[in-house]
């Protein structure tokens, strides 16, 4: 039989020598190479035995033989082992999967054994590297990888080289300390010119330099220090700023002590950013500027070091969500023309969403013209995913080099190739030499424990910015490395790690390079797989977010782009590496199959795409509500949200991200018009996987990944499908009214049958009309349900005004009244619920109800805008208008009534019912509402009409508290103090106001007419009363809302609305998934409570 690796190649990879050498730096998916690691475990603590025995051997043993075997010993070292092997076995069953290739979710992976190692050997000796005393060699070890760092980027680290200036760099715990660190540096240099100009000031330590210091602004003039101006301090290039002190000392014989006691006094550290900026009269705030889609990383840092994270300016991406320099430019030329100061432009290389590149070439282009004109800034280079990936390129390389194709290779199915990156994306790595400072993550593509980040500065002068011991600027060698940066207490194990790893896999293209040029060319088929995954009979589409060639070519037709998908299919897909090589061989160049490769998926590493469906009859879903839910379930499938999921069960892991309509503007636009989907302000779900083993090519390992990917859509679409099929089924209605009969269809938003926000006029046969009327009048605030009696096709019924048959119930005794015969005699309100029609807010300054009935029962429900939302409806209600109006003519209109006294957007989302303080629908009062108490109320009404309105406003209505709610009722109560606004005000105002736009009367909301948990005065209930207006519905047959919100018609009149008794709230029901999957309540910590029973 032949031999060979897995289970999806037919010959064995060991032809393959790069492959070989990768190979041997892991433990490997089915730990293939875990003797190796036991084997170099074992001398690590052989090698710790022999540190402790030989550190003073004359002390003796001080755990005896005799102690050892003592039981109260013993039982402790059985509990530890036992509670050992509990954790361990629950941390391999538990934990997730990242060391196989079947792992493509985030940026983890297997770590390399040398990182691990590294890690391990320090860990024991647990060294600070806060400082030197605590850390002789892992703080050698993380200068050490700053310089590896360094060099890998292109900096140069021999200070013997006066071309360049000499660089440093260090560990940080992340990425995002890394980022701070950087953004704290830009702020103190920025603002370092100001503070040396205050020295120099009449009666300062450095005023005899006022007329005999020079400097060059950054458009090349040479000037004295002392009368450059403010915005010229604030211009100078970083290299100039940096060599101020060395020039004091050189030119004029400032010590660096001196110097730096004259800074004390002066520099941003002790005054903080405000004094300077008022001494100097900055009124427009110094600003970053990066892609809006940056990291989160960023704005965080930005209000940590007190710029403000409104001063984070995000920069619109292109297609390929990369920075669209354009735009930078013409923000930057804004800000020089406003005067307003940039810190720093940031490059993004290697975003943690798409794997784009920003343009650093073009970035730091774009900084030298503009410092012609007067502006400077730093350029900052976030790399923590990129930055490892340069050592995909060779020592040689030079911008415009051609990187050939890979066609070297063995005779195996597993053969790997390397895989080169784009040109463009090569040459803005080759640009990170000439970027101020860059970020990088050892614990990302470095393949290392966390946590192992890093910051590089381009001058290692910069890192003086940031020490509390040396605030001043010139060089010079220290031994502890803990004073610069954020951290303090940091491991040692860390930069070990970082070092070993580096030191034995290599910073370069045969090391590291060779590990990721294979991860490259794995993604690359991962992204071909996603791209010819469907085809124009599929029951679902999956598009890539990174356009297809032929997308982005001159003719990008339908029948262009499935060509293209079959080609891949055929040619790249279906292909084993080997295969893919050789066919090649026999091609002409712009045919390869490899070259279409490399204008697949994204910059570096890591494959953004999207699923959308289509029904039954072919039709594609064009609701982003409806596959942002199909992409919801899939990554629900494949990924452990709960410990009820089993991580050995789930065969295949991806993980997602949103697009957002703010961050990714016409990028998102694009994307949702290539799946299909109506525009839409709702974020979209977008799936990812990031690459980081090289092994899943394995003799078309990929093939299986996406098969599985495959059945797991195909059975989630069938959900989604039943979920979006409007078919018949069982209907709920709230009755409303006993003169008029109207029912208000309970929607949900989850189920196409019953998206519909629906209102209709209808009547019942004789008797079951005469029963119900008589039950209402006697339970009037219990809620009743009208439900079919069969499943009905509910718009047929709607649309034909036609008959079917119901039956009554109530929460509280079941069905009440059965074989009703139900007939529709006219729709009030037919409009969908679904996404495309609602509104991007809640609506902010009101709260807006559909309107009907007469002028004796006033009915109201709430206006769906936005989901989620609740159900807000009220019968027999009792409105009093402030002027006379025909009634005979306004009821017959589309009416729209606005509560102006209290705000929906603040309330939104509404609690639970059990917060609310509602029951099967009606609202829990600790004084019960009754006939005569609405009764006594109308009364009151009547004789404050006759009133003046300050007489009304002052009028005792103590027994009327718990059925005020609106701010008017708040007033009356004088709840309110907090306003200035009398209450004769605010009732006067709104009683002559005529305007036709909603009035802002509400201030504050107050939690508990929120929620019921400290008080029983939730807003909408039986007897409170509002301050209203009412319109005209601009266009009720129209299916969007906002002609009943935002957009209303003519305005009819204002006056104030009384609940009546009928009030049903439900937060719950519309809200309802019956599809989503059921998680049992299980809590994480139950998982450690079984570690813990091991040792009772």
């Amino acid at each position: 039989m032949t031999e060979k690796n897995t289970a999806y190649n037919t010959k064995p990879t060991h032809q393959d020598v790069t492959h070989q050498v990768i190979s041997s730096y892991f433990i490997g998916p089915q730990a293939e190479n875990l003797s190796y690691f036991k084997d170099n475990i074992n001398i690590v603590l052989e090698e710790l035995e022999r540190a402790r025995k030989n550190y003073f051997k004359e002390d003796g043993n001080f755990i005896d033989e005799k102690t050892q075997q003592t039981p109260a010993f013993v039982a402790s070292m059985d509990r530890l082992q036992r509670a050992v092997r509990k954790a361990a076995n629950i941390m391999g069953k538990s934990s997730v999967p990242f060391w196989s290739p079947r792992y493509e979710a985030h940026m983890a992976t297997d770590m390399s054994m040398a990182g691990l190692l590294g890690y391990f050997m320090t860990m024991l000796y647990n060294p600070n590297n806060v400082a030197i005393e605590a850390s002789p060699l892992s703080t050698v070890a993380e200068i050490e990888v700053g310089e590896q760092l360094c060099e890998l980027f292109g900096y140069n680290i021999n200070p013997d080289n006066a071309e360049a200036p000499t660089a440093w760099g260090h560990v940080t715990c992340d990425g995002t300390v890394a980022n701070l660190e950087s953004i704290w540096v830009a702020r103190n240099l920025k603002f370092y010119p100001l503070s040396l100009r205050k020295a120099f000031q009449k009666g300062e330590a450095l005023d005899f330099l006022s007329d005999g210091f020079y400097v060059e602004n950054c458009q090349g003039t040479r000037k004295l220090f002392t009368e450059l101006s403010t915005w010229e301090l604030l211009n100078l290039k970083p290299a100039d700023i940096l060599d101020l002190p060395d020039r004091l000392y050189q030119e004029h014989g400032i010590s660096n002590d001196y110097l730096s006691s004259v800074m004390n006094k002066f520099g941003i550290q002790s005054t903080g950013k405000d004094k300077i900026e008022a001494e100097f009269g900055l009124n427009k705030p110094c600003q970053y500027m990066l892609a809006k889609t940056r990291h989160y990383s960023w704005p965080k840092g930005a209000a940590i070091a007190g710029l403000g994270s409104d001063n984070v300016v995000g920069i619109p991406v292109d297609l390929a969500a990369r920075v669209n320099i354009e735009e930078l430019e013409k923000r930057l030329r804004q800000s020089l023309a406003d005067e307003q100061p940039v810190y720093a432009v940031v490059g993004i290389i290697g975003s943690t969403e798409e794997g784009a590149v920003d343009s650093l070439t073009s970035i730091l282009a774009l900084r030298k013209q503009l410092q012609a004109e007067g502006l400077s800034f730093l350029v900052h280079a976030d790399a923590a995913w990129g930055g490892y990936f340069c050592s995909m390129l060779p020592k040689d390389y030079r911008p415009g080099d051609v990187m050939n194709l890979p066609t070297d290779m063995g005779e195996a199915d597993g053969f790997v190739p390397d895989a080169s990156l784009r040109a463009q994306t090569q040459e803005d790595l080759f640009a990170l030499r000439y970027a101020d400072s860059v970020t990088v993550d050892p614990h990302k593509a470095g393949y290392i424990p966390y946590p192992a980040g890093g910051l590089c500065y381009r001058d290692g002068r910069m890192r003086f910015l940031v020490t509390w011991t040396s605030p001043y600027l010139s060089r010079g060698s220290v031994t502890s490395i803990g004073i610069y940066g954020v951290e303090g207490s940091k491991p040692g194990a860390s930069a070990m790690s970082a070092w070993l790893a580096n030191k034995t896999i290599g910073l370069t293209q045969e090391g590291y390079g060779s590990l990721l040029s294979e991860v490259t060319w794995t993604c690359t088929r991962i992204s071909a797989e996603w791209a010819a995954l469907t085809d124009s009979n599929s029951p679902f589409i999956c598009v890539p977010f990174n356009m297809l060639p032929s997308e982005r070519g001159d003719d990008p037709s339908e029948a262009n782009i499935e060509a293209e998908k079959k080609r891949i299919l055929e040619q790249i897909v279906r292909k084993t590496n080997a295969s893919i090589i050789a066919e090649d061989r026999d091609r002409p160049g712009d045919l390869k199959a490899m070259k279409l490769m490399r204008e697949l998926g994204s910059d570096l590493n890591i494959n953004a795409f999207a699923l959308n469906f289509r029904y039954e009859d072919g039709q594609l879903n064009d609701d982003i509500e409806e596959a942002n839910y199909l992409m919801q379930r899939v990554v629900e499938t494949l990924s452990v949200d709960s410990p009820t999921d089993d991580p050995t069960r789930i065969p295949l892991y991806l993980t997602s991200t949103e697009f957002s309509e703010d961050l990714y503007g016409e990028c998102k636009a694009n994307f949702q018009r290539r799946l299909g989907l109506a525009p839409s302000s709702q974020d979209l779900m977008v799936l990812r996987n990031v690459v980081m083993s090289p092994f899943p090519t394995d003799g078309n390992f990929t093939n299986e990944l996406a098969r599985i990917f495959r059945e797991v859509v195909e059975a989630e679409t069938e959900v989604v499908r039943k979920r979006n099929t409007v078919a018949e089924d069982f209907h709920s209605f709230l009755i409303q009214g006993t003169e008029s009969i109207y029912l208000v269809h309970l929607p949900m938003f989850h189920v196409a049958n019953h998206r519909q926000q629906l209102i209709v006029a209808a009547d019942f046969d004789d008797e079951s009309r005469n029963k119900y009327i008589t039950m209402k009048k006697a339970c009037p605030s219990e809620p009743m349900i009208l439900v079919t009696s069969t499943k009905t096709m509910l718009q047929d019924v709607v649309k034909n005004q036609g008959e079917f048959k119901g039956q009554i119930m109530t929460k509280e005794s079941g069905i009440i009244l059965r074989n009703i015969t139900v007939t529709f005699r006219k729709t009030i309100v037919s409009r969908p619920l679904n996404s495309k029609y609602r509104q991007k807010e809640y609506p902010r300054d009101f709260m807006p109800f559909y309107l009907y009935g007469n002028a004796n029962e006033a009915n109201i429900d709430h206006v769906i805008t936005r989901a989620p939302n609740c159900q807000l409806s009220a019968g027999r209600c009792k409105l009093k208008w402030y002027k006379d109006h025909d009634d005979s003519t306004t009821w017959d209109k589309d009416l729209v009534l606005i509560i102006e006294d209290v705000r929906e957007a603040p309330m939104q989302p509404f609690p639970p019912n059990v917060d609310i303080g509602c029951k099967n629908g009606a609202i829990i009062n600790t004084e019960k509402f009754s006939t005569e108490k609405a009764e006594e109320d109308e009364g009151e009404e009547e004789e404050e009409e006759e009133s003046t309105a300050a007489h009304k406003l002052n009028n005792n209505r103590n027994n009327n508290e718990t059925q005020s709610s609106g701010i008017l009722d708040q007033y009356i109560k004088g709840s309110s103090s907090s306003i200035s606004t009398s209450s004769a005000d605010i009732r006067t105002q709104h009683q002559e106001n005529d305007s036709p736009t909603p009035q802002n009367i509400p201030k504050v909301l107050k939690s508990e007419l929120r929620s019921q948990r400290r008080s029983n005065n939730f807003f909408f209930r039986p007897g409170a009363r509002f301050l209203v207006g009412v319109w005209e519905d601009k266009n009720r047959s129209s299916e969007r809302s906002e002609y009943a919100s935002v957009d209303l018609g003519n305005f009819i009149g204002r006056g104030v609305l009384t609940l009546g008794e009928s009030v049903y709230v439900d937060s719950e029901g519309m809200n309802f998934d019956p599809f989503k999957k059921v998680e049992k309540v299980t809590e994480w910590r139950y998982e450690f409570d079984r570690i813990g029973q091991e040792l009772e």
